[in-house]
């Protein structure tokens, strides 16, 4: 039997498995970006951040499911709110960017296990971009403006007295899923060319990044349009800078899409370690276009390609009320082995990349 239990722990050291595997805490802070006032419907420079992390074992975690009580169209996990840490050591941080119209909830299903495996995790809801404030034409539109809304997050956290004193960061990642997972590309210093983005759509009207979206339908010739309006101009003149943040050592992208926003010879020299994880049958981010493109490009990729499952897939897992209720419940692969696919694969990435908790 104690052969049996070291050779389980052996394993789970070798893939990066759970290091804490007890409860979670869950904060919530305010961060500041100077360009969320262009994005957000109330002009607010402020972004919504949650952080997530190891607590105390007499913490008392509630339901993170998202939906009407007792009836959820997502089923999420759990979390204590405002709990006490689980002891004083500090642990590696992985930044979380979630998809286009998205949540940081809506993504826990991945973020939670990173949690459990002894990781702090930082995410955010983007101004003008998420699932619970309007959406606005800025948020859809000035993409390259999402890692800043991460920096300021870690900020935030590491000015925060309960937080700062348990983020290690030495050992700083970053994760996110659709434009997300362009964001955590983008934070590791790949610069965005816009120009070669719109020659893309126009010449590629059907690839699914150039379609309206269904979170907020907005065609190419709008989007340009709003890019060269007054209001936008002078912030879309920046989308070339350099919007790296200090520190990453590692990024992990779900499905990444606005792929061909990215500067190919800048992609080509990021020496930044970069997992990808898609699906075959994706249309909204095609891989071709997307994922396989950047997983030519980047010299330190690492590449998983699902077999049928779609973009959708990697959301939380519907409920029945979910499926009835909403199209993004669509897609016909069982959940459940997409999500352990891409919960492994992170663990061992960043086991490697940053070290185990």
């Amino acid at each position: 039997m104690r052969a049996k239990v070291l050779a389980l722990v052996s394993a789970l050291v070798l893939v990066g498995g759970p290091a804490f595997a007890g409860q979670i805490g869950e904060r919530h802070l305010t961060a500041v970006n100077p360009t969320a006032v262009l994005r957000d419907a109330a002009h607010r420079d402020t972004v919504r951040v949650t952080v997530w992390y190891p607590a105390a074992a007499d913490a008392k975690e509630q339901s993170l499911d998202i939906g009407p009580p007792g009836a959820p169209l997502f089923k999420v996990g759990s979390a204590a709110p405002d709990a006490a840490f689980a002891d004083d050591r500090r642990r590696p941080v992985i930044l979380f960017s979630h998809g286009f119209g998205g949540t940081a909830r809506m993504m826990a299903w991945f973020t939670l296990p990173l949690v459990r495996a002894g990781y702090v995790v930082i995410a955010v809801d983007h101004p003008g971009n998420n699932g619970l404030d309007q959406m606005t034409v800025g948020g859809a539109v000035m993409f390259w403006d999402r890692p800043g809304d991460l920096a300021a997050a870690l900020a935030a956290a590491r000015a925060d007295p309960a937080i700062g004193p348990h983020l290690d960061l030495d050992r700083l990642g970053v994760a996110g899923f659709s434009a997300g997972g362009f964001t955590a590309i983008a934070a590791t210093g790949a610069h965005v060319d816009t120009a070669r983005l719109q020659a893309f759509c126009t010449a590629n009207p059907n690839d699914g990044i150039c379609r309206p979206q269904k979170e907020f339908p907005l065609s190419t010739p709008q989007m340009l349009a709003a890019l060269a309006s007054p209001a936008l101009a002078p912030e879309a003149a920046h989308s070339g800078d350099d919007h790296s943040i200090p520190g990453v050592r590692a990024a992990f992208a779900i499905a990444p899409a606005i792929v061909q926003a990215f500067d190919p010879a800048n992609l080509k020299s990021d020496r930044t370690p970069v997992a990808i994880i898609l699906g075959d049958a994706d249309p909204v981010a095609p891989p071709e276009t997307n994922g396989l493109t950047a997983a030519r490009d980047l010299p330190h990729a690492e590449l998983k390609t699902l077999p049928d499952v779609g973009h959708y897939d990697f959301l939380a897992a519907c409920t029945p009320a979910g499926v009835a209720a909403t199209p993004l419940c669509a897609d016909k692969t069982p959940q459940a082995p997409t999500h352990q696919a891409a919960i492994d694969m992170a663990l061992a990435f960043f086991a490697k990349t940053l070290g185990r908790p």
